[in-house]
């Protein structure tokens, strides 16, 4: 028997205009913070909705909350370093996350989430939609952002 061609069986086109956006709230306290950035950038993209479309960007706003509290495992707080060029000669500079840490600690957490979003404008408007923040206050009460708990995974 073979099956006829339906509308029912095309694959719905998303547009711009049928997505719908959440707020939503992760606690990074004592949360590894590689492990965490992989869950908040599938958030960030839309990969946990079943309309996600790889070229659009369907995914929800992530507000995370107490940034400065998230850890590294193994010797990544004195061993790792973050990069970054001052555009002169010989102007290569690195920080550690210790470092980091006390100078400005969302930087650690939206750092790692950057870098698990696709690269150019798309990646970028997705970074838009994250907000960082070091202590457990954020301004975005207004949005009231719904918890999010994500699938715990053997290992995690």
């Amino acid at each position: 028997m073979a099956l006829e061609w339906d509308e029912r069986m095309k694959t719905p086109n998303i547009s711009e205009k049928s997505i719908t956006r959440e707020w939503f709230m992760v606690d990074a306290t004592d949360a590894v913070v590689g492990r965490l950035a992989t869950r908040v950038a599938s958030v960030l993209r839309g990969k946990h909705k079943p309309t996600f479309t790889p070229h659009l960007d369907v995914g929800d706003f992530v507000v995370v909350l107490n940034a400065g509290k998230a850890k590294f495992t193994g010797k990544k707080e004195t061993d790792k370093k973050y990069w970054h060029y001052t555009g002169f000669p010989g102007g290569a500079r690195s920080v550690t996350p210790t470092t980091q840490r006390t100078d400005n600690p969302e930087r650690i957490m939206y750092a790692a989430i950057k870098g698990m979003l696709p690269k150019g404008p798309l990646g970028r408007q997705m970074l838009l939609k994250l907000k960082v923040y070091a202590g457990a206050e954020h301004p975005h009460a207004a949005q009231q952002p719904k918890p999010f708990t994500f699938l715990q995974t053997k290992g995690a």
